[in-house]
């Protein structure tokens, strides 16, 4: 290698190694993690702040973790039916949700927070082994009318939160080298 490209080389290293640390620091924010944004539209109307809030329905009441213990699930038209075939059914929001359950058809939440494709990411691994709560990643939904993205979940926080937590920060803990 020639002695220009390896100077070059080493200064592009030195830049990139700059911006990663002045990234995990906090600054630079990309466009679509400027928050809170705004609530999405839902297709069915629903209250955090009274089901988890004044009710006291745990997360894990609605939400269920798919097999792997990755994703969470959005709650089965049937859990939310298990309650509202007898509380409220002349709303016509739960009419609405009834009619969802009736034909078999999945209710089509938005959802709002979402992990990269190619980040790997385990709500297990977080909840059960470690103990971290769903307010630390999703805010204080309890007190939420409506549900959107309050908190960042792009990599400099997630850093800072495996830091805080003494977890690995290796690029491979979290993304797949292959």
């Amino acid at each position: 290698m020639s002695r220009n490209r390896l100077i070059l080389l080493v200064v592009l290293l030195s830049a990139a190694s700059g911006v990663a640390v002045w990234a995990q620091r906090g600054g630079y924010v990309a466009p679509e993690e400027r928050l809170p944004l705004p609530p999405p539209e839902q297709p069915i109307p629903y209250s955090h702040k009274k089901h988890v809030g004044e009710l006291g329905l745990a997360c894990t009441a609605c939400h269920q973790t798919d097999d792997e213990g990755f994703q969470m699930q959005f709650p089965a038209t049937e859990t939310c039916m298990g309650c509202h075939s007898a509380i409220k059914i002349d709303s016509p929001h739960i009419q609405k949700l009834a009619e969802f359950a009736k034909s078999g058809e999945a209710v089509p939440w938005v959802q709002i927070y979402k992990a990269s494709d190619f980040v790997w990411f385990a709500h297990d691994s977080h909840t059960q082994d470690v103990g971290v709560s769903c307010a630390d990643c999703h805010g204080p939904v309890a007190e939420r009318e409506q549900m959107f993205k309050e908190k960042s979940t792009n990599m400099v926080a997630c850093m800072n939160c495996h830091t805080t937590h003494n977890a690995p920060n290796d690029c491979d803990f979290c993304h797949d080298p292959g």
